[in-house]
């Protein structure tokens, strides 16, 4: 009995039309089928879905923000006093005279030529010398100025010596004298040039000029001092250790045109850890604002893609309706619609896209809006390739027995387009944004290298790239731009391979 059932079963056959004799495949999982027999779309699929972990999945577990900002402590030498040799007249006015520069002038013509008066402005002046390159100025018997190259220096409570003082210390000074007597007052000078009132300093006289270069900053007489002899030694560099026991090191640097000394003072700054190097704590390094640059790729990658897929559906969207409704309605409204899809082509956008981020940039705007702003405008200018392509298929489609049939059934004018004829022009334009997404997103990187697309402190892949701004940072630090190119290319790369794996894959005359 059962011999019979299994030959009955083997000698059981099918008919040519029935539904187990064949597999019967959906339209999608034929195009499903094609698409994974195609190895390079495989494996721009692959690429894309690495870049979509990276940067969306990437940015959510990174330690770091996008915008972060690293510190680290770097000995910098920085100036600190400049020294110059007094070479040149200085003045000093006498209480209630005036002095002025012209007068100046005139003066050194004088002392230039050996004359012993001058005159400006109908006033005559009378040069006295005191001493060696030390002389007083007269107008009759009023004392009116003094001209001196030594110079007589504050103490270190800064008060300074009155003009009498000064005029008395520099006479006795120039003439090797040791006393001297000012406003009643009686003064003495010792070897090292110290004016001394009853053994308190009042000031000092010295060649040496010591202009502090760090605002706030007091120069002590004990470190000039120490400066002056380090420098009549020929020394290069010298150690000062200051009134809170802190010893600092100081370079000293002769600049030959200028006749100064630049002193520079070795300190710990706290500055951005700027172009560091690779390392566990950040495996691709910084940038030149002290960021991390594996955290800013992941993050440059989140926009650049979020940026490609909202122009891609803004274009998409716009074109869609305006080519829907030119290929199906024809006639003058086809000719309207057409001929702003011409005015398009012909607008110059890079341009526009310039002028626009010039102005942008003008008005100071803000990241955030300035980067939608950035995706409304290039998806306003994308739009007229799609709307082209949709009224190209609907205008073979509509004359199709199922739009007949749609008619006849009454269906309304909206739905018959996109509800009957956008779906079967679906899979064109999957694949135009496909490879525009690609384009679209070197675009946004071509403007942010140029500066005029997405501002820090957001990060994308183009802006990244437009870090590196001199031949410096391009050879010394390649984690900086390396590492950006990369994702850029293999994004826009991905793209473009799915693009294509899509095209053959709809493409019904591919060989299965």
């Amino acid at each position: 009995m059962r011999d019979n059932r299994a030959e009955k079963k083997t000698k059981e056959q099918y008919s040519l039309n029935d539904d187990r004799r064949v597999k019967v495949l959906s339209p999608g999982a034929l195009v499903a089928k094609r698409f994974f027999r195609n190895r390079l779309a495989v494996l721009g699929l692959v690429m894309l879905a690495a870049m979509f972990i990276f940067s969306f999945i990437g940015g959510v577990v990174s330690p770091y923000g996008q915008a972060e900002q690293f510190y680290t402590y770097e000995a910098m030498s920085k100036e600190y006093v400049a020294v110059t040799r007094n070479d040149d007249f200085r003045y000093a006015v006498a209480d209630g005279q005036e002095f002025g520069s012209a007068a100046q002038a005139q003066f050194l013509l004088a002392q230039t030529t050996g004359q012993e008066e001058f005159t400006y402005r109908d006033v005559t002046y009378r040069v006295a010398e005191e001493g060696t390159d030390f002389y007083a100025v007269y107008t009759g018997d009023t004392l009116l100025a003094i001209a001196y190259k030594d110079i007589v220096n504050a103490p270190d409570n800064g008060v300074e010596p009155a003009f009498a003082v000064k005029y008395g210390a520099l006479v006795a000074y120039t003439n090797g004298e040791t006393a001297f007597t000012a406003d009643g007052t009686d003064y003495t000078l010792d070897a090292d040039g110290n004016i001394l009132q009853s053994s308190e300093v009042v000031g000092y006289i010295s060649r040496f000029v010591v202009q502090s270069q760090v605002s706030g900053t007091f120069i002590s007489r004990d470190f000039k001092e120490r400066l002056e002899e380090a420098i009549n030694d020929g020394a290069a560099e010298f150690a000062y250790t200051g009134e809170d026991g802190t010893e600092n090191n100081y370079t000293i640097v002769y600049d030959a045109s200028k006749l100064v000394w630049s002193v520079q003072q070795e300190t710990l700054t706290y500055v951005y850890d700027m172009y560091s190097a690779p390392s566990l704590a950040h495996p691709l390094g910084t940038d030149g604002n002290g960021m991390d640059m594996l955290t800013r790729l992941m993050y440059g990658g989140r926009v650049s893609l979020i940026i490609g897929f909202v122009v891609v559906i803004i274009e998409t969207v716009i074109g869609v309706i305006l080519g829907g409704v030119s290929g199906y309605f024809g006639g003058w409204i086809d000719n309207l619609i057409m001929r702003v899809v011409d005015v398009f082509y012909c607008v110059p956008s890079m341009p526009i896209i310039i002028i626009i981020g010039a102005a942008m940039d003008a008005m100071q705007m803000d990241p955030t809006l300035r980067m939608f702003y950035l995706m409304l405008i290039l998806g306003f200018l994308g739009w007229p390739g799609v709307a082209r392509l949709v009224r190209g298929q609907i205008l073979s489609l509509r004359e199709q027995e199922f739009m007949t049939a749609t008619e006849a059934c009454g269906i309304r004018t909206s739905r018959r387009i996109f509800r009957h004829l956008i779906p079967n022009v679906i899979p064109q334009l999957i694949v135009t944004c496909t490879m525009g997404l690609g384009s679209t997103i070197i675009t946004e990187a071509t403007l942010s290298f140029l500066g005029l697309g997405v501002k820090f402190p957001f990060a994308s892949w183009g802006n990244i790239i437009s870090d590196v701004n001199n031949s410096y940072v391009m050879t010394n630090y390649w984690f900086i731009w390396i590492p950006a190119g990369i994702c850029l290319l293999i994004a826009v790369l991905g793209f473009n391979f799915v693009g294509d794996g899509l095209r053959d894959a709809f493409d019904p005359k591919m060989k299965r």
